[in-house]
C-alpha cells in the first residue's frame, strides 16, 4: 500500500534520543527537538492537517444546527425533539461510531467517516446552544419588535440573533473544545493531524512522544478556546456582556 507524505507509517518518524528516564521528561525533549518541528511528519503539518479536520467538522455542523436551531428557538415547535436529540447524540461512543463508519465506507483511509463521526459529537452543542440563545431573549423584547411591524425573519435576525449571540457562541466553544481534543481518533483509522503522535508513540512504547502530543492537542484547544472568548467579547454589544456573563447554553436550557 502506497501511503501519502502525511500518512506515513510507524518508523517513519525521526526517533528522539532521550536522556531522561521520566516520562515528563522525555516528553519535554520530544517537544524541543528540532527534527519534531519539520518535514511531512513534523509537528506544524500535523497542527494543519488537525485544524483542517476540525474546521471541516465545525462548517458540515454549523450548516446543520445553526438553521434547525434558529428555527425551533424562534418558533418554539419541536423543543422537546431538540433537547432529546442532543442527549442521544451525546451519549454516542465516537470512536465506535467512527469505527462503523469506516468499516461501512469502502476505504479504512477515507476521511468522510472520521468527519461524520465527529459531527455527530459538535451538532448537539451547537444545536442547543443556538436554540437556548433564541429562547433565552426576553419575550417582551420580541412582543415590541412584532408590535413595530417587524417580520419574522427581520425580528429573527434583528432582535433574537444580536440579543442571543452570547449563548450561541458558547455553544459553539464547547463544540470546538469537544472536537479539537477528539480529532485525534481520525489517527485511529490510519489518518493524519496530531493523534498521530499518541496512536504510534503507543505503538512503539514512545511515551515521550504520547505525552508531547497530548501536550501540543491540549494547547492548541486552549489558544482557539481563548481566540472564541475574544471573538465573543467583541461581537458581543457591551451593553448585553453582564446580562449574558457566565450563562452557558445547558444552563439556559435548564430552566426553559
Amino acid at each position: 500500500m502506497t501511503f501519502p507524505a502525511a500518512y506515513m507509517p510507524l518508523g517513519a518518524y525521526p526517533a528522539t534520543a532521550y536522556t531522561s528516564t521520566n516520562p515528563f521528561g522525555q516528553g519535554w525533549q520530544w517537544l524541543t527537538d528540532p527534527a519534531n518541528w519539520q518535514g511531512a511528519a513534523g509537528i506544524p503539518t500535523r497542527i494543519v492537517e488537525h485544524l483542517g479536520f476540525t474546521g471541516l467538522t465545525l462548517a458540515i455542523s454549523l450548516a446543520i444546527a445553526v438553521p434547525i436551531g434558529l428555527y425551533v428557538g424562534h418558533t418554539g415547535r419541536g423543543r422537546v425533539v431538540v433537547v432529546a436529540m442532543a442527549g442521544m447524540l451525546r451519549a454516542l461512543p465516537t470512536l465506535g461510531i467512527m469505527t462503523l463508519f469506516a468499516l461501512i465506507a469502502t476505504s479504512t483511509l477515507s476521511l468522510m467517516p472520521a468527519i461524520w463521526s465527529l459531527v455527530l459529537l459538535a451538532v448537539p452543542p451547537i444545536l442547543t446552544g443556538t436554540y437556548a440563545g433564541i429562547s433565552s431573549v426576553d419575550r417582551g423584547l420580541v412582543d415590541s419588535a412584532r408590535a413595530m411591524g417587524m417580520r419574522e425573519p427581520q425580528i429573527l435576525f434583528g432582535v433574537e440573533v444580536p440579543n442571543g449571540l452570547s449563548v450561541m457562541l458558547g455553544g459553539l466553544r464547547s463544540a470546538v473544545l469537544q472536537v479539537v481534543s477528539t480529532v485525534a481518533v481520525v489517527a485511529f483509522i490510519s489518518l493524519g493531524g496530531l493523534g498521530r503522535f499518541i496512536i504510534d508513540g503507543l505503538a512503539v512504547q514512545d511515551y515521550g512522544q504520547v505525552l508531547g502530543g497530548a501536550v501540543v492537542i491540549a494547547v492548541l484547544a486552549i489558544v482557539l478556546d481563548g481566540l472564541l472568548a475574544l471573538l465573543q467579547r467583541t461581537v458581543v454589544s457591551p451593553g448585553l456582556r453582564n446580562v449574558s456573563r457566565g450563562t452557558e447554553p445547558d444552563a439556559v436550557l435548564a430552566q426553559l
